[in-house]
């Protein structure tokens, strides 16, 4: 179920609980994918079927989220206030649960009510889920158990079960199925297929009170679940796996490449460094002597020309299909679509446009790193040349950019190469600017 279903079935529901009119809201947690700002968790509030309404964010700015991806174990998280929505950076990887706590504050209806919301987002293995605890700052809450083909769900009232009462199930096509809990508050969903879903249950207090100078006659509570199935994403989509395919082959490559020697001349900061150089056919860079004295300039030589050539050089081995799905529904982002691949070392994802990869995100532990295509050309034979691209690289726990590359560069054909004729790359973090430059001349192919 994507946003936009989202959205509208959130409206309906609460018009059918609730004897609201149209215009009251539902909120909701959603734990998005890894991209361009690393993972995240976005909370929206919304009377349209879209996403969140710019003038209802203050009314929700003060939920509390946290998360646990150890039983036992909750983290306080630190949301902002978007445009039309609340976010907050979420680490890439684990197995997670994020909670949520929202006071909306007192209704004034035929009967008033204080409404207050639980919403609740799960994502990862079905084994390590199913570990999590409850959170006791959590009046209302869903607790899931997950098989290959079904999710039971017990829940909680202050802890203790709720017997008997009513869940209703969204799934991708918007079709609800009510669930009657047991005696132990436990109902069991076979789930249709793959897509997003989302339960919730609702609660009534028969207790009366004030809040300021607000007085209501009930409590009134949602506690809601929302995850993407399969749990662990772990699924292939075949045409995510032919849009990947086709974009990889339509990028330049070095075919039979032997590697290469030139004259180059390096700038750093300053400082400027003229030797030769040369690159052999698995990537590795050497100087002759005197050559390039500096050691910075080598070093940061060696890794521009290295990178390009495993970028270049087309895999000699045989490896099995990529394991890809997709990540969302939007097929409008501006950027392309989102792509999860699914193994590796790196929780990554790749946005594709007109057979072209024009986003790649990694995970790379303590950060996180987002290459963002600025610029590309065509070569004679139509294969794709990077023009100017920017890498992003953000702390993983905050979200905070901590340094940004921004790289220009231009290429030569000789034979059946492209080559590298100049790049230029500035580095912007908290220690300043720092720029480098390298052009390469005399350019003689290995035999």
């Amino acid at each position: 179920m994507n946003r936009l279903q989202l959205g509208l079935l959130c409206v309906i529901q609460w018009i059918g609980l609730c004897n609201a009119p149209a215009h009251a809201h539902f909120i909701f947690i959603q734990i998005g994918p890894h991209a361009e700002a690393g993972r995240g968790v976005e909370v929206f509030f919304s009377e349209r079927a879209t996403a969140g309404d710019p003038k209802f964010v203050g009314k929700i700015a003060g939920t509390e989220l946290w998360r646990s991806d150890v039983p036992g174990k909750f983290v306080s998280m630190t949301v902002t206030n978007g445009p039309d929505r609340l976010r907050a950076p979420l680490a890439s990887g684990s197995s997670v649960a994020v909670i949520g706590r929202c006071e909306y504050g007192v209704l004034k209806r035929e009967k008033p009510f204080l409404l207050r919301y639980y919403p609740k987002a799960v994502s990862g293995r079905p084994d390590e889920i199913a570990k999590l605890t409850r959170h006791e700052a959590v009046s209302l809450e869903i607790m899931p158990t997950f098989t290959s083909d079904s999710i039971t769900m017990t829940v909680l009232r202050e802890g203790q079960p709720l017997p008997n009462v009513v869940l209703t199930t969204i799934d991708s096509d918007l079709t609800n199925v009510e669930l009657k809990a047991d005696a132990q508050g436990r109902a069991t969903w076979k789930l249709p297929a793959s897509g997003q879903f989302a339960v919730y249950v609702k609660h009534v207090v028969p207790q009366a009170g004030k809040q300021v100078d607000d007085a209501y006659d009930e409590i009134r509570e949602f506690a809601t679940l929302a995850f993407d199935w399969p749990l662990d994403g772990a699924r292939v989509d075949a045409a995510a796996v032919e849009m990947f395919e086709r974009a990889i082959a339509a990028r330049a490559a070095w075919p039979d490449f032997k590697g290469f020697a030139a004259n180059a001349s390096v700038y750093i900061d300053g400082r400027r460094n003229d030797g030769p150089v040369t690159v052999k056919a698995d990537g590795e860079v050497t100087f002759d002597e005197p050559g390039l004295t500096d050691v910075a300039a080598r070093d940061w030589l060696r890794d521009q020309l290295h990178s390009m050539v495993i970028h270049r050089v087309p895999s000699s081995d045989t490896r099995s299909k990529p394991v890809l799905s997709f990540s969302d529904t939007d097929d409008q982002h501006p950027l392309g679509r989102l792509l999860t691949f699914h193994g590796g070392r790196f929780a990554a994802t790749y946005r594709i446009r007109d057979d072209e990869i024009t986003v790649v995100n990694r995970s790379l532990g303590q950060e996180n790193m987002s290459l963002q295509m600025l610029a590309s050309e065509r070569n004679a034979d139509g294969k794709v040349l990077p023009r100017a691209y920017q890498v992003q690289y953000r702390d993983a726990a905050t979200g905070a950019i901590t340094r940004v590359e921004t790289v220009r560069q231009t290429w030569q054909q000789l034979g059946q190469f492209n080559l590298p004729a100049t790049l230029s790359q500035t580095v912007s973090s908290t220690n300043g600017v720092s720029a480098r430059s390298m052009t390469l001349k005399e350019i003689t192919l290995g035999k």
